[in-house]
C-alpha cells in the first residue's frame, strides 16, 4: 500500500495527529537497515537525526567502529543537574535488504500495520523520539534526558553496550522503547543470553580407501549437540539451543571440521555463571578430536528489583490518568540492552514500545490502535519523572 493512502486512513483517529505518526514510522520503515549493512544502518542514523533538527538539544554522532554504523547520542537539559533519565532504541534490523519490496511490504490490514522491522523496533522508536520531541518543545522534563539510538542491537549491541552502560551509570532510570508484549505489556524482567562458538578439528581421510584412518569432527560434534541441548532445564528457566551448525569438505572425505554455535538463556546470574562454565568445559569424547569453546554470557540478566516495581508503579499511574491499564509480563527470554542496565542496579522498564507481534518474521507488524497511549505514556514518563 502507497504510505500516504496507509496515513489517510488514520487521520484524525485521535487527539494526538496518528496519521503523521504513521506517516513518520513509514518513513523509517523504507529505509531498510540490516544490522550488517553498515551504509544501510548510517541511512537510518541520517534519517533519525533529521528529525531532532530545531530542538534545544545537544547532538553528538559517534562513529560506528568493527564494520557497525554509527550512534546518535541526543542529550536535553532538565530543570536541574545530576542523574536523569535514558532513553535506549535500535535502529538496526534482523531483515535483509530487499524485505521491503518481496516478503514483508509496507501495507495495512485493518488495526494491523505490516513492515520490516516496524514491531522490532521502529515503531517504538519513532513513537518515543516524537514524545522527545514533544517534550524537547515544551520544556516540560523535570530531569535532564539522555537518547541513544544504536546501531547493533540485534547482533548483541557488541560496540555500544560500553556507551550504555557508561552512560546508564549517570542516569536515575532507563526507558527502553522495545516493543510490547502480550496484548500492551511492559518487560521487568528478561533472561540472561549467552553465546557460544564450539569447534572440532578431527583428522581427515578418504571415506572409502582410508576410513578407519579417519577421526571424524562432525560426528565427535554430534555428540556435543546433543550434550549442550540435554543441559535444558524448564524447571530452572535454562534453555540451550545449537542454532547453527557448519562442517565437512565433501561427501567422500571423512571431516577434519566442524562448528556450531550455541544460545543460552538463564534466569539470574548464578546460574550463568554455572552453565557458562559447563559449555566452556566441554571435552571431547574421541580423544584424537581437538574441541574448542570460545564464548560467554552476551546479556546478564534483568531481574525485577524493588526499584524496578516503583518505577512499574509510576508507570502504571501514568497509564490510569492516560486511560489505560499497564502490566508487566513475565519474565520473558528475549534479551535487549535493558538487560545491561537492569544488571547495573539503574530501575529499568522495557517493553515500552509499539505493540504488536510477529517480530523478525515475514508478518511482523504493529497495531495503529496503540500508537497514542504508547506516545502520550512515554511523554508523560519523561515529564513526570524526577
Amino acid at each position: 500500500m502507497n504510505p500516504e493512502t496507509i496515513v489517510n486512513t488514520v487521520k484524525s483517529e485521535s487527539s494526538v495527529d496518528v496519521g503523521d505518526v504513521i506517516e513518520g514510522i513509514t518513513r523509517w520503515v523504507e529505509v531498510e537497515s540490516p544490522t550488517s549493512d553498515t551504509a544501510a544502518v548510517n541511512r537510518m542514523v541520517d534519517l533519525v537525526r533529521s528529525g531532532l533538527d530545531g530542538l534545544p538539544i545537544r547532538i553528538e554522532r559517534i562513529p560506528g567502529r568493527d564494520g557497525f554504523a554509527d550512534t546518535l547520542a541526543t542529550r536535553l537539559p532538565g530543570a536541574g543537574e545530576g542523574p536523569g533519565i535514558l532513553v535506549l532504541s535500535h535502529v538496526d534490523t534482523v531483515h535483509p535488504l530487499g524485505t521491503l519490496g518481496g516478503e514483508l511490504p509496507l501495507r495495512r490490514d485493518g488495526d494491523k500495520l505490516y513492515g520490516p522491522g516496524i514491531y522490532d523496533m521502529k515503531g517504538g522508536a519513532y513513537l518515543a523520539m516524537d514524545a522527545f520531541r514533544r517534550v524537547a518543545r515544551a520544556g516540560t522534563n523535570r530531569l535532564p534526558v539522555t537518547f541513544l539510538f544504536t546501531p547493533d542491537e540485534e547482533f548483541g549491541s557488541i560496540t555500544s553496550r560500553a556507551l550504555i552502560e557508561r552512560e546508564a551509570r549517570d542516569a536515575r532510570y532507563v526507558l527502553v522503547t522495545e516493543p510490547a508484549r502480550d496484548g500492551g505489556r511492559i518487560v521487568t524482567a528478561r533472561k540472561g543470553v549467552g553465546r557460544f562458538i564450539v569447534k572440532t578439528v578431527g583428522v581427515p581421510a578418504h571415506s572409502g580407501g582410508a576410513h578407519e584412518k579417519g577421526r571424524s569432527a562432525i560426528r565427535e560434534m554430534a555428540r556435543q549437540v546433543l550434550a549442550i541441548e540435554a543441559m535444558t532445564d524448564y524447571a530452572r528457566g535454562i534453555t540451550t539451543t545449537v542454532g547453527k551448525i557448519s562442517g565437512g569438505t565433501a561427501p567422500n572425505v571423512v571431516p577434519e571440521h566442524c562448528s556450531i554455535t550455541a544460545d543460552l538463556r538463564v534466569r539470574d546470574a548464578e546460574a550463568g555463571r554455572e552453565m557458562a562454565a559447563k559449555i566452556l568445559g566441554l571435552r571431547p569424547v574421541d580423544p584424537d578430536v581437538e574441541i574448542t569453546v570460545t564464548g560467554g554470557m552476551n546479556r546478564p540478566p534483568f531481574e525485577k528489583s524493588p526499584a524496578i516495581a516503583a518505577l512499574l508503579g509510576h508507570a502504571q499511574g501514568v497509564a490510569r490518568e492516560i486511560g489505560f491499564d499497564l502490566a508487566d509480563t513475565a519474565m520473558t527470554g528475549g534479551g535487549s540492552d535493558g538487560n545491561f542496565t537492569a544488571a547495573l542496579g539503574v530501575p529499568t522498564l522495557d517493553g515500552l514500545g509499539i505493540d504488536g507481534d510477529g517480530a523478525h518474521t515475514h508478518w511482523e507488524h504493529a497495531l495503529i490502535s496503540s500508537v497514542e497511549p504508547r506516545l502520550r505514556l512515554m511523554q508523560r514518563l519523561m515529564e513526570t519523572l524526577e
